[in-house]
């Protein structure tokens, strides 16, 4: 049996391997096009279809009504790039590689617009690309440089060149799409656009035509605009993305002039009117310039109170926020009144989406990242004459990882195996319903640490009714009940009546982790919010930029420990061999992993690196010995691809615990064994010294051990001892 099933297999890869290799296999009147239009940070709640209370959106709602809207439609990892590549990939941050923003998209690895072009669809992108490298699987781009800018954009080219529009960014990106589907694409192939708009992300700078737009309105206020961040973690009083305390002058507030009132703004200024040319900065200043000195006016007179202050602030950021969405709306319809005018629309499938949601005054923010509901959620309006019924609304849970296997099996392309997401398929021609088989919960995680607006890591999982978010710094878990309270204002977890619930939900989390496969050992995660070790981490990058060394030793506190206790026996053992301590106090693999690949081994390319990492996977959340031999192995292929000439002495981790029955010491055991296996005795040697810390029965003395952790200086006597001679042996 097992023999027909892989004799199938290779029949199966065969044919397509074929199909791929004859893309005029595929015609355009058979296979459905896709136009895929994405705009950046457009919150549902400023979309009429998902019923805003600010906003009109006609266009987009044309989807809805002319297909469906999914209301519980999310983000793997709320910001710009990582959203990117989930959906490139269908697969989250964790596993396609793309977990923070400035990081380099892989473009090597499989994406759905290569497969959909190896099988004979013509691809193209227009627009945000915000991934930094080079975008591939596409027929034709067009992309911005990094976020790129409002006003006379530069494109990237196909040529290595760059090109700049004199005009306004939504405008061009739908005029260059238009172009290509009317003039440069193959019209007898199937194909997929992606119109990717820059719009309504910060700095919200409209189109000239929209700047009147709300003027004598307020727009309505969120309920939650001066939200204290009680009854949640402390960890949301720390955010940096306040219109209260975090708006800025020129960029936020469009103010000219040297910043004033910093108690009330922070100094940014507005670049987008540094780009314009004259005739659109008078336009722009005929606008703004009254408000702004009535306003200010009102500020030096000392009229205003804070929360009238932060009231201004909020109106100047809504309506800006909501003219830029106006000029995405009216680029969507131009984008389907082009599919009617050519006989195009009932044979594409047409979707709008956005990378994440956005908050517009919940909580008092803008911006994104946090797993609460106004950043998490993510329109998905689809409208595929003849397979969605029109009209229809879905509750199916649904994630941006599924966009890749849809667009597949819509095209009748083979889905991978390793696609994390699911076909929507099923869900659109059951009326929009979502299936037996669908699933119960998203999983979300969000890795970003110390960055622009101190939002820490964290991630959880969202069913239909329930919330369950986890914080690794100080551990904590906050759970919220969305229908009782639906603007996420009270976290229930220590509530009595919730416990059942908070357990059950902490299981399907952990089982969502291992289905797809989350193991924190092997994620790169900085500590840069630690103000001692981001301090010791520039000190390394700039000891390491100088190069010269012979001896590296990488590791935690028991390695830093050589400044300290090991001080004396550091100098007689290894100040004449050219060595660097890369050690830091807390580091768990998944730091360690972070600072090798962001400087710590910049120009470091020793003769021999000894390496003992692990041990507070384990004293700090008792990691499973597997995951934690998985970060060693991932620290062991940085160390190979970046100094491919260093031999390796990987240490066992050190017994820790007073005897021998000490849980931690056993999972550190259960680590060596694991890692033991990484040995090949040419470029790793693995080399397990803990024995010569024991007593005869097991037990760790206070001698050598104080705190039964970390090593006195006949501790760090021992280990020097014990490792000499391997030392020699590898040359050093």
């Amino acid at each position: 049996m097992k023999a027909c099933f892989a004799f199938v297999r290779r029949l199966a890869m065969i044919l397509f391997a074929a199909f791929a290799a004859h893309p005029s296999t595929l015609s355009a009147d058979k296979h459905p096009n896709i136009v895929f239009i994405f705009s950046d940070d457009h919150a549902v709640q400023a979309i009429s279809a998902y019923g805003s209370k600010i906003n009109q959106t006609p266009n987009i709602d044309r989807l809805a009504k002319e297909g469906s809207v999914f209301v519980n439609s999310f983000c793997a990892n709320s910001i710009c790039g990582p959203s990117r590549a989930c959906i490139l990939t269908g697969k989250h941050s964790h596993i396609n590689g793309f977990l923070r923003n400035g990081e380099r998209f892989d473009g090597s690895q499989m994406t759905f617009p290569k497969l959909l072009q190896g099988a004979g669809y013509e691809t193209a992108l227009v627009g945000k690309w915000h991934l930094s490298s080079t975008p591939t699987g596409f027929n034709y781009w067009e992309v911005l440089p990094g976020q790129g800018n409002y006003f006379n954009p530069d494109f990237l080219q196909m040529g290595g060149t760059r090109k700049r529009y004199t005009g306004y960014c939504t405008d061009i990106v739908t005029d260059r799409a238009l172009k290509w589907l009317d003039e440069d694409r193959d019209k007898s192939k199937p194909f997929i656009l992606m119109c990717q708009h820059k719009a309504p992300h910060r700095n919200w700078s409209p189109a000239l035509r929209h700047l009147s737009m709300f003027d004598g309105v307020d727009v309505p206020e969120p309920d939650s605009l001066f939200d204290d961040y009680s009854g949640r973690t402390h960890l949301l009083k720390e955010n940096k993305m306040s219109i209260k305390s975090h708006f800025h002058w020129g960029h936020d507030a469009k103010l000219h002039g040297d910043p004033q009132f910093p108690e009330h703004f922070q100094r940014l200024r507005n670049r987008e009117y540094q780009r314009m040319n004259a005739e659109q900065r008078a336009a722009w200043d005929k606008q703004y310039e009254p408000e702004n000195q009535a306003f200010l006016e009102k500020m030096k007179a000392g009229e205003l109170s804070e929360k009238e202050i932060t009231r201004w602030k909020y109106q100047r950021y809504i309506k800006d926020y909501l003219r830029t969405v106006a000029a995405v709306d009216e680029g969507v319809g131009r984008v389907l009144d082009y599919l009617d005018a050519n006989g195009l629309a009932e044979n594409t499938i047409v979707i709008y989406s956005s990378d994440q949601g956005f908050y517009l005054g919940e909580h008092g923010w803008y911006d994104k990242r946090w797993m609460f509901e106004e950043s998490l959620k993510m329109p998905f309006l689809i409208r595929w004459p003849g397979v969605i019924t029109p009209g229809t609304e879905s509750t199916a849970l649904i994630q941006n990882i599924d966009y890749a296997p849809t667009f597949l099996e819509a095209a009748g392309v083979p889905i991978p195996e390793d696609i994390q997401g699911r076909s929507l398929i099923p869900v659109f021609k059951n009326n929009s319903r979502a299936t037996s088989d669908c699933r119960d919960a998203i999983y979300y995680a969000y890795y970003e640490n110390a960055a622009a607006h101190e939002v820490p890591i964290h991630d959880g999982i969202r069913t239909q009714q329930h919330k369950l978010m986890f914080f690794p710094r100080g551990r904590q878990w906050q759970l919220f009940d969305l229908v009782k309270d639906p603007q996420e204002m009270r976290s229930v977890h220590a509530e009595s009546e919730y416990q059942p619930i908070l357990r059950a939900l902490q299981q399907r989390y952990r089982d969502l982790r291992k289905f797809y496969a989350v193991n924190s050992a092997t994620i790169p995660m900085t500590r840069g919010d630690e103000d001692w070790w981001q301090k010791r981490n520039q000190l390394a990058n700039e000891k390491a930029k100088a190069g010269g060394f012979d001896l590296a030793f990488i590791g935690d506190s028991i390695t830093q420990g050589w400044e300290g206790k090991g001080k004396a026996v550091w100098k007689q053992f290894y100040e004449d061999r050219k060595p660097i301590n890369l050690g830091f106090s807390g580091d768990r693999t998944e730091h360690v992993i972070w600072r090798l690949t962001r400087g710590n081994l910049s120009n470091v390319k020793p003769k021999v690196a000894v390496m003992m990492i692990g041990t507070n996977n384990t004293g700090h959340h008792l990691q499973a010995p597997n995951e934690v031999a998985a970060g060693v192995g991932s620290i062991l292929e940085i160390l190979q691809e970046r100094t491919p000439d260093t031999k390796i002495l990987l240490l066992g981790i050190f017994p820790r615990g007073k005897d021998s029955f000490d849980e931690k010491r056993l999972n550190n055991i259960a680590i060596n064994q694991h890692i033991r296996r990484f040995h090949d005795g040419e470029r790793v040697h693995y080399l397990d010294i803990g024995d010569a810390f024991l007593e005869t029965d097991g037990t760790l003395s206070r001698e050598i051990m104080p705190d039964y952790l970390h090593l006195s200086e006949e501790g760090y006597a021992q280990w020097a001892q014990a490792i000499e001679p391997k030392l020699v042996e590898l040359g050093l």
